[in-house]
C-alpha cells in the first residue's frame, strides 16, 4: 500500500526543549567551575539572569505580542546561562537586569523569538552591557578558590588584558605586576585566573562540548575551524616575531574563544545551514577575532567577531546551500 502525506517525512526525537535542555547540562561544568573559582557572587549573577531573561520573554509574548509564552523551550534560560557566563561575578544586579532585556526584548523577541533573530541574543545583551558601562565590565575578580562567602573581591585584569599593554619591542608591560601575574597554561585550562564567570575554565568548556557532541546537538566543524583559524594565525604571527601578544596556545586559552566557539558561534538560528557555510562562518569568526584582539582597543574580539559574522549568514548561505536537485543553478 502506498501512503502518502505531507512533509517532513522524517521524524526526530529531538525538539526544542530537549535541545535547550542538553545545551543547558553542558553548561553545568562552567556554572559549577565558576562558584568555585569566585564565589557564590558567581551564583547570584547566574540566577539573576536566568530569571530576568525568562521574565521578560514571559512579559512580552504574554502582554506585548499577545501570544502563547514560549519559555517552556528553555531558550531563554539558555540565553540567561550565556549571557551571565559574559559578564564578571561582581556585576551589579540592576545592569544585569538591563543586559537581560536587551537581549531577549530586542535581541529575541524584536525580530519574532527563537529562530528569527539575526544576533545571537546573550552576544547583543553582552556588547550591550559592554559599550554602555566599560568600568563595570571590565573590573574582573580574581580567583579566590573555594572562597565562597568572599564578597569583598580584589580586582586585576585578564590575560588578555596583560598582553594587550605589552611593548612588542621591549617586551616589557606598564601594568603594575605585569608579566609575572600571566597565569600558565594549567592554571588558565583549569580556570584559576581573570576574567568572564563562566569563560575562564578551559576544563569545564570541553567537558559541555563532548556532551554536546555525544548528545549530536552540535557538530564539531565550527568550533574546530574557529579555534583552528586562531591558532593557526596567531601561531604563524608568533614564529615570525616571537611576540609573546599572540602566543597561540594563550590565545585560545585565555578569553571567551572556548565558550564563544562551543556555545554561541553554534547557534542554529545565526549560524549558516550548510557544513560548506559553516565552515566559511568559522574561519571568519576566527579572523576577526585575532584582528580584533591584536589591531583594536579592545584585548578581546570574540563577541563582536561572532555578532559580525551572523550579519553575513543570509549571504553566505545565499552562495554555499546545495541547489535543489532538478532545478537549474543560479
Amino acid at each position: 500500500m502506498l501512503k502518502i502525506s505531507t512533509a517532513p517525512h522524517m521524524n526526530s526525537p529531538q525538539d526544542t526543549r530537549s535541545i535547550m535542555r542538553d545545551v543547558v547540562i553542558a553548561l553545568m561544568p562552567a556554572l559549577v567551575a565558576a562558584v568555585l573559582i569566585f564565589g557564590l557572587n558567581a551564583l547570584t549573577v547566574v540566577l539573576t539572569a536566568v530569571a530576568a531573561c525568562v521574565a521578560f520573554e514571559y512579559l512580552t509574548c504574554r502582554y506585548l505580542l499577545k501570544s502563547t509564552p514560549t519559555t517552556g523551550n528553555l531558550s531563554a534560560v539558555v540565553t540567561g546561562l550565556l549571557l551571565a557566563y559574559n559578564l564578571p561575578s561582581n556585576m551589579p544586579i540592576w545592569m544585569i537586569l538591563i543586559g537581560s532585556f536587551v537581549a531577549i526584548v530586542i535581541g529575541k523577541m524584536a525580530f519574532g523569538g527563537i529562530g528569527k533573530n539575526v544576533f545571537n541574543p546573550a552576544l547583543v545583551g553582552r556588547v550591550f552591557l559592554f559599550i554602555s558601562f566599560p568600568v563595570q565590565m571590565t573590573s574582573w575578580p580574581k580567583p579566590d578558590f573555594l572562597n565562597f562567602l568572599n564578597t569583598d573581591v580584589e580586582t586585576g585584569a585578564t590575560t588578555l588584558g596583560i598582553l594587550k599593554h605589552i611593548d612588542a619591542e621591549s617586551s616589557a608591560t606598564k601594568l603594575v605586576g605585569g608579566l609575572e601575574n600571566l597565569p600558565d597554561y594549567g592554571q588558565m585550562f583549569l580556570g584559576y585566573t581573570g576574567g568572564c564567570l563562566g569563560e575562564v575554565s578551559a576544563l569545564a568548556l570541553l567537558l559541555g562540548f563532548a556532551y554536546l557532541l555525544w548528545r549530536r546537538v552540535i557538530g564539531w566543524h565550527i568550533p574546530f575551524y574557529y579555534i583552528s583559524t586562531v591558532f593557526l594565525i596567531t601561531g604563524i604571527m608568533w614564529l615570525n616575531g616571537s611576540n609573546i601578544q599572540v602566543e597561540p596556545i594563550t590565545q585560545i586559552l585565555s578569553g571567551g574563544l572556548l565558550l564563544g566557539a562551543i556555545f554561541m558561534a553554534t547557534d542554529y538560528a545565526t549560524t549558516p545551514m550548510s557544513r560548506k557555510g559553516q565552515i566559511v562562518f568559522a574561519i571568519g569568526c576566527g579572523i576577526l577575532t585575532v584582528i580584533i584582539r591584536r589591531w583594536s582597543v579592545y584585548p578581546e574580539g570574540v563577541s563582536f567577531a561572532i555578532l559580525i559574522m551572523n550579519a553575513f549568514v543570509p549571504l553566505i548561505d545565499y552562495f554555499t546551500i546545495p541547489r535543489v536537485f532538478g532545478t537549474g543553478r543560479k
